[in-house]
């Protein structure tokens, strides 16, 4: 069984290994800046212009599909994903700037960012088991159980009937433990999480949300989830989804870092860290309004309101914003950073939170 102590024990070994480069996110007098949740951008470069020293990458196809009552669903199949990991490991293979990781030590051993392929949804696996072993040895290093809606493996949070594991997710959890796939429990009902973080042997992580504390809905994560997480070793990553991290009419950095100082209160420094969620260079319909939220809001609503119409709990209320604006560009992870340190975080704590709990995770759960 994995716990906060092991985690921490392992702390010293993680330091020891994967040292970075002088010059290199990561080295010596720099920190580590991590991104628990992104997507390869159309411009490699932008991921050194980001600063990033490793992320977690979402490299899934999505299909997009209308229900009968007209709801926009999306769906992440075999035949469309299969060659989408080809296609970013074809990518990523002779780029200056990233290469694939496949362990935690991975991280600084050589120039670039260290990039830990992910899928965002278990619909490629369907209930075929040995797709998770063949994801897995083209590079595959995090699996997120579902992405909203149920899946077969998981209750996803966005359902008018909340469940949680099912017996093929519990399979396919002892797999990716079995494999050294870290199980991301994202997007999942409060229950798959939970029971993720029970059964796991490994740490799990919630790569990207936001707390319930904060704002009521269940895209967020309530105080015995973060708990859940933290105690075995687990971390959390705060993304850049305003309309889940504040009710406030206009969103602010201070928001941002409220979400943060959140996840220490209830599991601890070493249990969160900073995700995105959006496009490396920010949510690009935003960047193109100049971050004028009442205008980039409106592409939103109609989702908003069919999940309404659905009887879904959360969507009761209508949101004002998308962004926040000073962290809707590429150097967000630099603000971030410094804006830590103006609110009162000791610099190990800044360090911690922007890329060393990740890269500890990391290396417990993949080595």
């Amino acid at each position: 069984m994995f716990t906060r102590r092991s985690a921490m024990l392992s702390m010293a070994a993680a330091a020891s290994v994967g040292t970075a480069r002088a010059g290199e996110p990561g080295a010596a007098g720099k920190p580590l800046f991590f991104d628990s949740l992104s997507f390869l951008p159309d411009d490699l470069a932008d991921i050194r212009r980001a600063g990033l020293g490793a992320m977690i990458a979402d490299i899934s196809e999505i299909i997009e599909v209308r229900d009968a009552d007209n709801v926009p669903r999306y769906h992440r199949n075999f035949a469309a994903n299969d060659p989408a990991i080809d296609k970013a490991v074809a990518r990523l293979a002779n780029s200056p700037y990233a290469h694939v990781a496949l362990k935690g030590s991975d991280i600084g051993k050589r120039p670039g960012c260290a990039v830990f392929l992910q899928f965002q949804s278990t619909e490629m696996i369907g209930d075929d088991l040995s797709r998770i072993a063949h994801f897995h040895a083209k590079g595959l290093r995090v699996l997120q159980f579902t992405h909203h809606n149920n899946t077969g493996f998981a209750g996803g949070a966005l359902e008018v009937k909340q469940s949680g594991l099912t017996p093929l997710g519990i399979e396919g959890l002892a797999e990716m433990n079995r494999l050294r796939i870290l199980p991301d429990v994202s997007h999942g009902s409060d229950a798959t999480m939970l029971e993720a973080a029970k059964r796991s042997t490994t740490p799990i992580a919630l790569s990207h949300g936001a707390v319930r504390a904060i704002v009521n809905h269940p895209r967020c994560a309530p105080d015995e989830v973060i708990r859940a997480i933290a105690g075995r070793g687990g971390v959390m990553g705060i993304f850049m989804m305003s309309f889940w991290l504040t009710r406030n009419a206009v969103p602010t950095v201070a928001d941002y870092i409220a979400n943060i100082r959140h996840v220490v209160k209830v599991g601890g420094i070493d249990a969160v860290g900073v995700a995105n969620d959006f496009p490396m260079a920010g949510q690009t319909n935003l960047v193109k309004l100049n971050n004028d939220n009442a205008k980039g809001v409106q592409e939103y609503l109609e989702w908003w309101r069919a999940m309404r119409g659905l009887g879904i709990a959360g969507f009761e209320w209508t949101p004002e914003h998308v962004v926040i604006p000073e962290l809707n560009r590429i150097d967000r992870m630099q603000r971030i950073h410094d804006a830590l340190k103006a609110s009162g975080f000791r610099a190990r704590e800044v360090d911690k939170i922007m890329g060393g709990n990740w890269r500890r995770l990391m290396t417990d759960v993949l080595g």
